[in-house]
């Protein structure tokens, strides 16, 4: 007679099995705070007509809510972590066919060359101010690179490749967050004063304002125009994402005496990869425009996944510590940012 198959999986599948099962927990609690952050923002649109607070802010400020009044146990933790950073990492590679080529041949080369320039320096002046009123390192780069490049979206990307500490990443999130508000709001005010064309105003608005759609709300009472402009600009400055994360790991690497040499995935993490190979896919046209909108949305809610799963990592009163400090860095970084932006409109003649 015959053995009777085996019902035991094999090794790989049973140790895949074991994986999900652990990280299980962890992803559903993620996405429990991120399916309430997600109703909140509606709430918010339904309510004064537009969102202020994007859901990866609402995500952070609920997952630490959450983590001051209750500690998740054991269980929770493979899945949390999994979900802070591993899938992150696929959201920036996801955010890499939101630019092309051809978006970046439309400003020219030396819009493009000064934007390159200008986010090199505010992360340059950001980190020494952070530094300078006694931000670690690592907060002192996430708050620079955060005003520099794209916000919240560049704070989230490049925590992982500088291991930067939960808690930083949760106040230089949120105070960066309260900030770009307060620049939508305020910058139309500061373009009418200073009587800007469409064109100035959209790339003023475009090298200042943190995210995509803040973009389109700061621009928007200044007109299509200045809608197009500033969203064009404001891609080439998440183009640098990639370089500066590359810049970063090579920066970051570990350099303690006797240790073996890093190997070409921590020089080149994987997702800074994927992220450049995106860019060139989109640039020769091989990602079916069709599906662009759903990469996009797909990164959207990744980043907010990973946004609850850092809040649920963070105790916020640690974050509010360490507020004054990081308000001021923020401030004086916004600040060079927007000064410069003006002297680089005024020097191309825009």
């Amino acid at each position: 007679m015959s053995a009777a198959p085996s019902s035991v999986p094999s090794p790989p599948v049973a140790s895949l099995t074991a994986i999900g099962r652990s990280l299980l927990p962890g992803l559903l609690l993620c996405a429990a705070v991120t399916v309430a952050a997600l109703c909140l923002t509606s709430l918010e649109r339904s309510l004064i007509g537009e969102v202020w607070l994007e859901p990866l802010v609402v995500a952070i400020l609920l997952g630490a809510a959450i983590r001051t009044v209750w500690t998740p146990g054991a269980r929770f933790k493979a899945g949390v972590g999994f979900s802070a950073r591993t899938l992150l990492e696929i959201a920036v590679v996801l955010l890499g066919a939101s630019v092309s080529a051809e978006v970046l041949a439309s400003l020219g080369l030396g819009m493009i060359g000064g934007i390159f320039a200008l986010v090199a320096l505010v992360i340059v002046i950001g980190f020494g101010v952070g530094r300078m009123l006694g931000l670690n390192p690592r907060m002192a780069l996430l708050v620079a690179c955060g005003n520099a490049i794209c916000g919240n979206s560049a704070i989230a990307a490049i925590a992982p490749v500088i291991d930067a500490d939960g808690e930083d990443i949760a106040a230089s999130i949120a105070f960066t967050a309260v900030l770009g508000v307060v620049v939508v709001l305020t910058l139309p005010l500061l373009g009418a004063l200073l009587s800007m064309t469409e064109t100035q105003y959209g790339v003023l608005a475009g090298l200042t304002v943190y995210a995509v759609p803040q973009v389109l709300a700061a621009a928007a009472p200044f007109g299509a125009l200045a809608t197009q402009t500033g969203t064009v600009v404001k891609l080439v400055r998440v183009l640098m994402l990639g370089p500066v994360i590359l810049g970063l790991s090579l920066v970051f690497r570990d350099r303690a005496p006797g240790a073996a040499k890093p190997g070409l995935s921590r020089l080149l993490p994987w997702f800074i990869v994927g992220f450049l190979v995106m860019v060139a896919l989109r640039s020769l046209d091989l990602i079916p425009p069709a599906i662009l909108p759903t990469l996009a949305a797909a990164s959207g809610l990744l980043t907010v996944i990973s946004m609850a799963a850092l809040g649920l990592q963070t105790d916020i009163r640690a974050v509010a510590r360490a507020g004054g400090r990081t308000v001021g860095a923020v401030l004086l970084s916004l600040a060079a940012l927007a000064l410069l932006s003006l002297g680089l409109i005024r020097l191309l003649g825009i």
